[in-house]
């Protein structure tokens, strides 16, 4: 069996939209799910359709933020609030091995497609509920930029000096998307075992708590507040670093080990640095980074990105260009992870895989 049938004969009804819910559709879709998305026909469906850049077709039903996780489903229209069409949606919610909802709980109860409705009717169904927050009665909207600050992202983003900002990619919808996806995998190993199915449910507030990581255990360890440092990192010199090349390109590096910092300086030929107490290792480099960024900057300066960028790679020393969209999609793996799809009326439309992985049987 090849990769995207996998899930061939797995059928999922997503009553998601925006991004979390319907990038979980997506992923069972390019393993050969059928997915049938059901969207609201009252307000024009999902609401993402209509948030177009300017140099959209304002007349298309579609947007390219629809497309990024909208790929290989089927589109049901429905009001959920029409006797007729909820019962249409609840059939086929309950012949479904696997329902995404990110409803309200009042709004799923009232209408009869909350986990407890289904389930009592399918024990095997698999029910997988998106919340904003911990407390599923606490039905405030959020969109990602609310939960990037509530979660302590924002704080942390950005120069220094500056005022907060968010990352231009909703990753905290992204998050809670991979932790729906695994908990959804989980349970269909587990109704495998035993038959059973199950209730899932996540937040995307505990997604974006649980992906703070290193910056998390900082502060809970050491009482220490991350503070904004553009692409620097708190524990790691040069890390994240970025200096202006001779060609006017900036270069970023990325040295995480001792060896790595021992290269870096013999690759600009600043092998005194070495010598130096403030710079021998990696938590002195840390207490005098400004210093050490100054003189790092002064030599790079002198040749150009693509020269640099040869000799780091031929010395083992991690460095990388700081690619637009057009160069990065200029890259060969890029290009391969990139899935079109028909549209009504003769369009194509394009968006990134959302699987990066590859399983051979």
């Amino acid at each position: 069996m090849v990769q995207n049938e996998l899930f061939k004969g797995l059928k999922v009804v997503e009553f998601a939209s925006v991004l979390a819910g319907p990038a979980v559709g997506m992923f069972f879709a390019e393993l050969g799910a059928e997915v049938i998305k059901i969207e609201n026909k009252t307000t024009g469906g999902d609401v993402t359709r209509g948030w177009k850049l300017p140099a959209e077709d304002p007349a298309s039903p579609i947007s390219a933020y629809f497309c990024s996780v909208n790929w290989g489903k089927q589109h049901l229209f429905l009001d959920l609030n029409d006797p007729g069409d909820r019962i249409a949606a609840i059939e086929l919610a309950l012949q479904a091995d696997v329902v995404i909802s990110n409803f309200k709980p009042s709004s799923a109860k009232r209408m009869q497609v909350d986990a407890g409705s289904l389930r009592a009717r399918n024990p095997r169904l698999i029910y997988a509920q998106l919340y904003s927050f911990a407390d599923p009665e606490d039905e405030s909207p959020a969109f990602d930029a609310i939960l990037q600050a509530e979660a302590g992202f924002m704080y942390m983003t950005g120069e220094p000096d500056r005022p907060p900002v968010k990352m231009p990619v909703a990753l905290i919808d992204l998050m809670a998307a991979h932790q729906l996806k695994e908990a959804i995998l989980i349970a269909l190993l587990q109704r495998e075992r035993g038959g059973q199915g199950a209730s899932i449910v996540v937040s995307l507030l505990e997604s974006a708590l649980a992906s703070l990581a290193n910056q998390a255990t900082n502060w809970l360890m050491t009482g220490h507040t991350p503070q904004r440092m553009g692409a620097r990192h708190p524990n790691i010199v040069p890390y994240g670093d970025t200096y202006l090349c001779a060609d006017e390109h900036y270069i970023l590096l990325a040295v995480g080990t001792e060896r790595q910092f021992q290269q870096l300086c013999r690759c600009l030929s600043l092998e005194q640095l070495l010598l130096n107490p403030d710079f021998q290792t990696n938590a002195m480099r840390v207490k005098h980074r400004d210093e050490l960024n100054k003189t790092l900057q002064a030599v790079l300066r002198l040749k150009s990105l693509d020269e640099w960028m040869a000799l780091f790679k031929s010395k083992g020393v991690p460095a990388a260009r700081i690619r637009d969209m057009k160069a990065v999609f200029e890259q060969p793996t890029a290009k391969a992870m990139v899935l079109e799809e028909d549209l009504p009326g003769g369009k194509s439309s394009k968006r990134v895989k959302s699987i990066a992985f590859k399983i051979s049987l």
